[in-house]
């Protein structure tokens, strides 16, 4: 199988997983493909291994800045050629563009990450004329339905740039948490209502849940709980921010490493403590839900919900 061959010459993996390979040849097909996926299904495969196989550059738009330099770095571990995959997003110099740019037109260029916002810049249009596109992937397609958590109204702007860029490419929209109501949203958006839809199963066998009543000693036993957990990696969430900093500061005091992560702290504090805990560096992050979109972390050993997330989609999500 030519498929199997290309995923063990560029991936190392001897096999696919779920849907993975009726997605990829899909978009192989150049056909509209929606993904609905959950976490750690292998989305990200579903486009990378179709760009380093089609003529062209993928055009992938990504909200998250830490998310896009994460799959450049991996993609360019599984190529000699640095140039393989680049992004564009407001990080970047001028300087660093413009080499971006002059490796996509020297034809090195498979992937192309982009924010929303640099989409839309009108050079960036201008530019993305001039080359060839394989196809477009929306990832964290959910941000384009005001129906879904996390709403971002830039993302309603893709199809008309599109449509401006104006070259005949098939669009795969990736998402993991659309309920039926935000997934034709996103479908309409995108204007992709005759796309393919590839469903996977979200049930997660190696997960176990329990449920506890929430009482005065939480605090309590959450540091006991940790405890057990020596040296191992976990996520608290809550709601609140204020509750996010008490948290973690309750939890240092009581000799356990933790940090906060929430959308209030400065980005340097808060790419830090990111870092820091990719790294191992500390075992535990208190956040709100604004964390772990799209980090991969392969030992996070415990997800502790510290207040009720406000719908199911949100329990998933978190």
């Amino acid at each position: 199988n030519e498929l199997t061959e290309q995923l063990k010459l560029y991936f190392g993996f001897d096999t696919f997983k779920g849907n993975q390979e009726a997605i990829i040849h899909n978009v192989l097909e150049e056909k509209d493909t929606f993904v609905l996926m959950p976490t750690g299904g292998g989305k990200s495969l579903c486009y990378q291994l179709p760009s380093l196989m089609m003529e062209g550059t993928a055009i992938v738009i990504s909200p998250l800045i830490a998310l896009m330099k994460n799959q450049v770095d991996a993609m360019r571990n599984f190529s000699e050629e640095d140039g393989i995959a680049h992004f564009i997003n407001s990080s970047l110099s001028k300087v660093a563009i413009d080499n971006v740019k002059s490796d996509i037109l020297s034809g090195k260029t498979k992937l192309l990450y982009v924010a929303p916002e640099s989409l839309t810049k009108e050079e960036n249009v201008e530019f993305l004329r001039q080359i060839k596109i394989s196809f477009y992937a929306v990832d964290e397609a959910h941000c384009i339905s005001e129906w879904g958590h996390d709403f971002r109204p830039e993302y309603r702007r893709i199809r008309p740039i599109i449509n401006e860029i104006g070259q005949k490419a098939a669009v795969i929209a990736l998402t993991a948490t659309a309920t039926p109501k935000v997934q034709h949203d996103i479908q309409k958006s995108l204007g992709m209502t005759d796309a393919t839809v590839f469903k996977s199963s979200f049930n997660r066998a190696n997960l176990y849940y329990e449920v506890r009543p929430k009482n005065d000693d939480i605090d309590k036993e959450i540091i006991k709980y940790i405890k057990t957990q020596e040296g191992k990696s976990g996520i608290i969430y809550c709601l609140s921010r204020k509750k996010v900093e008490e948290l973690a500061e309750t939890l240092r005091v009581n000799g356990i490493n933790a940090l906060a992560y929430h959308a209030g702290m400065d980005s340097s504090t808060r790419s830090g403590n990111q870092d820091s805990f990719l790294m191992e560096k500390v075992d535990v992050i208190v956040a709100t839900i604004a964390f772990g979109m799209g980090i991969d972390k392969p030992d996070v050993r415990y997800v502790i919900h510290y207040d009720i997330p406000k719908s199911l989609e949100g329990y998933y999500q978190e």
